[in-house]
């Protein structure tokens, strides 16, 4: 269960060698399937980006936040309900192939509202969003995330722009989106998976909603999270596997060995001493931030590593 924006692309653009990576995948036996937060694009315009980079997909290979948001309102209001959509075609093509109505006024007294980001969104569908939600109508959020990573840099997200409509209502939404359940129970449901493994580049959205699920995880550091993040993740932020990026998927697990207060891998160790971490190696600096990450969540607390053991930590891995 692959996310999308800096995991298989960023923008318009591939991730360098991910397509190629995902294509070994699948020939070597993988199901791949896509599932994403970002709920601007039909499944349909997806799969084609996708095919347009190289990699092997289908619409039926996409799940995305719009479809659980869509699912978790018809789950709760009749068929053919009004629904205001505060976002672009993606979310209205779901909300409509659940049998509910996208309108876009208040006036016309929508049950829900559901909010996806879309880059065209106005001043004016947020106003009749506004209003809705103080009628009485339910908040749904596609995601709350509050960046995006593009080619460009991190621009605002969906959990950005849904603040100005729960500033002015008083109202947060529910949110469909990893980490919550609902995107999670949807990607089950479409692609019958037994046994997934999520990949994903944000500890709090991709890997958090593995730790929820109680399913395996792989952070790849094409996107969001760096290093620095991930020494510092708190237990439902760590992944199982850590790679560089999709090429991880044809490779075997890389565990890291403890034995007693010595945490070893491929010509690294990382051990305590007077309170300090010591980091010594050569090789992958991927090796060495495996070590790094064993060695400093195993005596983290609920407080936050200190600015000496992260220093350290950079300075050996040559960050």
């Amino acid at each position: 269960m692959l996310d999308l924006d800096g995991v298989v692309y960023l923008g318009r653009h591939a991730v360098p060698g991910a397509p190629e990576a995902l294509v070994r995948a699948r020939d070597a036996g993988v199901r791949l399937a896509y599932v994403t937060n970002n709920a601007s694009r039909t499944p349909a315009a997806i799969a084609a980006h996708l095919a347009s980079l190289g990699a092997p997909a289908t619409p039926d290979d996409v799940v995305t936040s719009s479809q659980a948001a869509a699912r978790l309102i018809a789950e709760r209001v009749p068929a053919g309900s009004a629904v205001l959509v505060v976002g672009g075609m993606g979310l209205r093509t779901a909300v409509r192939a659940q049998g509910l109505r996208p309108v876009t006024t208040a006036a016309e007294e929508p049950v829900a509202v559901v909010q996806g980001i879309s880059p065209d969104l106005s001043y004016g569908l947020l106003g009749e969003g506004a209003l809705a939600v103080r009628q009485g109508a339910w908040f749904v959020a596609a995601n709350g995330d509050t960046t995006m990573p593009t080619n460009r840099g991190e621009l605002p997200g969906n959990g950005a722009m849904t603040r100005v409509i729960a500033t002015a209502t008083g109202v947060d939404p529910v949110v469909a989106g990893k980490p919550e359940p609902p995107l999670h129970r949807e990607s089950m449901l479409r692609t019958g998976a037994e046994r997934p493994l999520i990949v994903g580049d944000r500890l709090d959205t991709d890997i958090e909603a593995a730790t929820r699920a109680e399913v395996d995880s792989l952070l790849v550091l094409t996107g969001v999270t760096g290093p620095m993040d991930l020494l510092t993740a708190p237990p439902e932020h760590r992944p199982t596997h850590i790679g560089a990026d999709l090429s991880a998927l044809l490779q075997p697990p890389a565990p890291v060995a403890r034995e007693e207060d010595r945490w070893t891998r491929e010509g690294w160790t990382g051990w305590w001493e007077d309170g300090r971490l010591r980091l010594t190696g050569e090789g992958e600096t991927l090796d060495g931030l495996r070590v790094a990450c064993a060695a400093v969540w195993a005596r983290m607390t609920a407080n936050r590593p200190d600015e000496d053991t992260l220093k350290q930590a950079a300075e050996a891995l040559n960050l």
